[in-house]
């Protein structure tokens, strides 16, 4: 997100004239990106992991393609949605990361539920590969979990079937839109970011295995 911030500053100075130092910022931006592909990357998983240095995933990967920050068919994105499908998914929905690491992430003991945020963000990234059947499965599922008013919780518990966490939650209600217009529109936001992503080759940075 770092990354994110230093690009969608020098997209404002770019498109819209605002002042600012677009050059250095390039600098900068094309630095974070290879400092993430290079740290951020573990080689013999051949997945990008939840901190430098680890080998935890984290479903807040899922939105690396969905910035822009690489496109969806980059084989180590590829690698890393199949990882987490394989290894954060419960009854069919999304874990922020896996519950033994909970403790060591953010002091919480082990029991959170599923993150409806990041299973929005699995949805989108099906759309982005053009794996739009399963997207628009797993859609239809994550609408069934909202209460009679259509509101969702931060989190789920697909085992006793019940909301947790703070609701409602604004992050899930956004995903919720996202994941709408993303299924029902040609060039949806991920779409969107995605064209106004990163340089073709970012100073320092090289294609991953």
């Amino acid at each position: 997100m770092a990354w994110v911030a230093v690009d969608r500053a020098i997209k404002i100075v770019e498109q819209f004239g605002l002042p600012g130092d677009a050059g250095a910022w390039r600098e900068v931006r094309d630095a974070i990106h290879a400092d993430v592909c290079e740290r951020g990357y573990h080689p013999e998983r051949g997945v990008f992991t939840q901190s430098y240095g680890g080998s935890a995933l984290d479903a807040s990967l899922l939105m690396m393609p969905l910035v822009g920050f690489l496109p969806a068919t980059d084989p180590r994105i590829g690698r890393t949605i199949a990882a987490i499908e394989k290894e954060l998914t419960v009854d069919g929905f999304i874990m922020r990361y896996h519950p033994s690491a909970s403790r060591d992430v953010d002091s919480l003991p082990p029991g959170e539920g599923t993150f409806l945020p990041c299973s929005f963000w699995l949805v989108d990234c099906y759309c982005l590969l053009g794996r739009m059947q399963e997207a628009e499965s797993f859609f239809r599922r994550l609408l069934t979990v909202r209460n009679r008013l259509g509101l969702l919780a931060e989190e789920y518990d697909p085992r006793q079937r019940r909301m947790l966490g703070n609701f409602p939650q604004a992050f899930s209600h956004v995903g919720l839109i996202n994941s709408t217009h993303n299924l029902t529109r040609a060039f949806g936001p991920a779409d969107k970011r995605l064209a106004e992503g990163p340089p073709a080759n970012p100073a320092g940075a090289t294609p991953g295995p």
